[in-house]
């Protein structure tokens, strides 16, 4: 067994500069000994509280075990039939505490890369960590993560926002792009909620229709309205779920998506003939505008034009709505911030070598921002009034007017 602690010794290494924690940190000794002699306590009690012939104490297996101090050889004593099982340090465990595994997942959570990890881990603790035991500790959120993905929704949703992101992730010894699906909502208490994520190849009407069902078998009812960019059979995939649900095209994807058609010197001009169309009060006024802008470019950009027209009956159904709902609905600019947050996270990794590793990432950053997501949007006691009058009957069963 080892010596000893001596305090007064290591009262001494403390005022000369020691550090107290880390690697030969002052604390490491006192730590080994206190778990040592528990470790003793424990098999004395074992062997008493069960007595078998032939049976009793037999040495010591030696281990190096890591602890938030820092690393030291733990001897764990044995006894004879080898049915002694420790508590405090199991037979397989390497680490004292949580807390290692704790802050390396906290550190992963900021989009620090591996190496800025165990440089991290090194300094703080004394520790060297492979890439190996970073990726086993993280691994720890998938269990959490498959939950996530399968727990029961709300039955109702005033606001759903649709969209995609990609990364480059390692397929068959490939680097492919593949679609985060997000599903950002706001539910009947005006607050965020992710209700998923989900992987594909690509975005496509065809997936986000696998999508919309898995909300539905998790318990989605109704989505009163959804607002998504401007992707060819999106709608027509809504409504084959949810065949009531209004659908709000982004008028922000539209602007940026005819603008790529304009030369640069009719930018300016052209936006500022547009933009009553977005800006005006009522639909009316918004079709008065559309056809003046149609008179002035139309045979310039007709494309342009004929895309606004194609269109009109999706982009134009928040300009009904008083402006306590049309402000959430016009654009996806809410699960567009989601996107940037993910983003941040993600900025370090360039690519990930597999499906895993991006999702326990994004699960994680996601986790972080919904945090901030306790109180609900501006005027939303207006906002759910106004939606119950505009979508009579839907929400009887979940608000009382």
């Amino acid at each position: 067994m080892a010596t000893t602690f001596d305090f007064e010794t290591a009262l001494k290494q403390l005022q000369s500069g020691q550090a107290l924690t880390g690697e030969n940190g002052i604390l490491t000794p006192l730590i080994k000994q206190l778990t040592e002699a528990a470790l003793e306590a424990e098999i004395e009690n074992y062997i008493e509280a069960n007595p078998k012939q032939g049976n009793r104490r037999n040495g010591y297996t030696r281990k190096t075990v890591k602890s938030t101090s820092g690393s030291f050889e733990l001897e764990t004593p044995r006894d004879r039939n080898g049915e002694f099982e420790p508590q405090l340090v199991k037979k397989n465990q390497t680490k004292l505490s949580e807390e290692i595994d704790n802050k390396i997942i906290s550190l992963y959570a900021l989009g620090m890369s591996y190496r800025d990890i165990q440089k991290h881990v090194a300094d703080m603790y004394g520790l060297e960590i492979s890439d190996g035991a970073i990726t086993n500790i993280t691994d720890k959120l998938l269990p959490q993560l498959q939950a996530w993905k399968q727990r029961p929704l709300d039955t109702i949703y005033p606001f759903v926002w649709l969209d995609a992101i990609h990364y480059k992730v390692k397929d068959k010894g490939v680097y492919v792009s593949k679609a985060i699906y997000t599903i950002l909502a706001l539910n009947v208490e005006g607050k965020k909620e992710l209700l998923g994520l989900h992987l594909s190849e690509s975005e496509g009407a065809n997936h986000w229709l696998s999508v919309l069902t898995d909300l539905q078998n998790r318990g989605v009812q109704d989505i009163l309205i959804a607002c998504v960019d401007g992707l060819k059979g999106f709608p027509e995939a809504i409504a084959a779920i949810y065949p009531q649900t209004e659908i709000q095209l982004c008028i922000v994807h539209q602007i940026r998506n005819s603008l790529r058609y304009v030369a640069s010197k009719d930018q300016k001009p052209f936006m500022a003939d547009l933009k009553p169309i977005y800006r005006a009060d009522t639909k009316g006024a918004a079709e008065v505008a559309l056809d003046e802008l149609e008179a002035k470019w139309g045979e310039k950009y007709g494309v342009v034009i004929q895309s606004w027209r194609t269109k009109w009956h999706l982009l134009s159904a928040y300009v009904k709505y008083p402006k306590a709902i049309r402000k959430p609905i016009y654009t996806t600019n809410a699960v567009e911030a989601v996107h940037r947050q993910f983003r941040k996270l993600t900025k370090t990794k360039g690519a990930f070598p597999n499906e895993d590793s991006l999702m326990k990432l994004l699960y994680i950053g996601i986790q972080q921002a919904s945090e901030k997501w306790t109180m609900p949007i501006q005027e939303w006691g207006q906002t759910i009034t106004q939606l119950s009058i505009y979508f009579e009957g839907r929400l009887d069963d979940i608000i009382k007017i």
